[in-house]
């Protein structure tokens, strides 16, 4: 059966765009009074709403009363929402001026945040993070990349990655799961962090791979965690057995985005520490730049250099990383449009970088724009003129929003 939504005040398709390098707002292909047309999930047009009403005169008709500025979904490449407990001490210590290692000396940090999950159970953990969905999508969020990294023990990791495909039945949203075993060294490990990968090599990923519980690894590159060599080699082979690999790189310093494109990663996240050298290495490979201002904010540092990776063409996209600790806020739209008045960053580099730009540093192209064959994945603002959505600087939410051609 088809059906037609519409007609929106405007509807911003996001079609057309390159995948790399900055944008204008001129380049934005706008459709004012705007329909679409689904059947079974898809997109089956996106034209004026009356000429699709007079060509397909049998479909169901979804009418939109009131103004309304129509967007694809979308994607949060980069979330730890799969977790138990608070950090609410440690926002507090940091913003009493204590370091990130005197916080994690009195106790604190991942470690924490690995206790608290570990000793919740996979239905109180699926639990939580339905709730973390289901505000996510309330917020236009339609896909959701959400990583392991708080079992950091081969039970530990694969009760998280159970939560996540248990909550994936219970939800219209897209979950995409990521094994971060390789978040930090654990404290009650045996041995050292090479051998610890090597673990986690022979032990997790096999079981992991054999369950379908995860296609995807990433791997924190940082002095608090693990080096370039150790993360290149444990990369290489988890590639050979068939995962997509990210990276958490050059948050504080610097050497991470480097090995995510020597590895073909899909993409490098983070990216604070970021210079001139790490931008046009990112700018000339494949690897997506993924900034994640919801840290800087949560950290006090400054952000990722979003203005400069886009003018040196990098595909920038733009993510959460809503976790318990460094980045508690998880409302992505109000990060981005923050970042935005900051980085001088024009509507459309934005909202690329929230979906189609997004979409790519999870290897998903069913998604992200709205035309023939895309997935109906979408959100609508009540407003009357895009510029409107950024200009609120995240206060003006979606009221209306679709998984799959299916309204929320």
């Amino acid at each position: 059966m088809k059906k037609l939504i519409g007609p929106f005040t405007q509807i911003l398709p996001l079609t057309g765009l390159p995948i790399k390098g900055a944008l204008k707002d001129e380049q934005l292909h706008i459709i004012p009074n705007g329909g679409v047309l689904i059947e079974d999930g898809l997109i089956l047009a996106v034209d004026d709403f009356e000429k699709l009403r007079s060509n397909y005169p049998s479909a169901q008709i979804e009418e939109i009363i009131g103004d309304s500025v129509l967007l694809p979904g979308f994607v949060d490449c980069h979330t730890h929402i799969c977790f138990a407990g608070s950090r609410a001490k440690d926002y507090a210590m940091r913003n009493g001026g204590k370091t990130y290692l005197e916080i994690a000396q009195s106790g604190g940090g991942i470690w924490d945040s690995v206790t608290q999950t570990r000793a919740a159970d996979e239905a109180t953990l699926t639990s939580l993070l339905l709730k973390r969905i289901k505000r996510h999508v309330s917020e236009g969020v339609t896909t959701i990349e959400i990583k392991s990294g708080y079992g950091l023990s081969v039970e530990g990791e694969l009760k998280q990655l159970n939560a996540i495909k248990a909550a994936a039945d219970k939800t219209n949203a897209s979950l995409i799961s990521t094994c971060l075993a390789a978040h930090i060294l654990p404290k009650d490990f045996n041995g050292n962090h090479q051998e610890y990968l090597n673990h986690v090599l022979n032990n997790l990923l096999p079981v992991i791979k054999q369950k379908g519980l995860s296609n995807r690894v990433d791997v924190f590159i940082e002095q608090s965690a693990f080096n370039t060599s150790d993360a290149l080699n444990y990369l290489a082979k988890a590639k050979q057995m068939g995962f997509e690999a990210t990276i958490h790189a050059d948050q504080f310093t610097t050497g991470g985005s480097e090995v995510a494109i020597k590895a073909r990663a899909a993409s490098a996240d983070h990216l604070e520490a970021s210079g001139d050298y790490e931008i046009k290495l990112l700018a000339n490979s494949d690897t997506v730049a993924v900034t994640l201002p919801g840290a800087s904010l949560g950290l006090g540092i400054p952000y990722a250099p979003a203005r400069k990776l886009l003018d040196a063409g990098a595909c920038l996209a733009i993510a959460s990383d809503w976790n318990p600790g460094s980045a508690p806020m998880g409302d992505l739209l109000m990060q981005a449009a923050v970042m935005a008045a900051a980085e001088k960053l024009s509507a459309a580099e934005v909202f690329t970088g929230l979906t189609a730009r997004a979409a790519q540093a999870l290897k998903l192209n069913d998604r992200g724009v709205l035309s023939k064959g895309k997935l109906a994945d979408m959100q609508a603002y009540p407003c009357d003129d895009y510029r409107e959505i950024l200009y609120h600087q995240g206060k003006l939410k979606p009221d209306m929003v679709w998984m799959e051609g299916l309204k929320n």
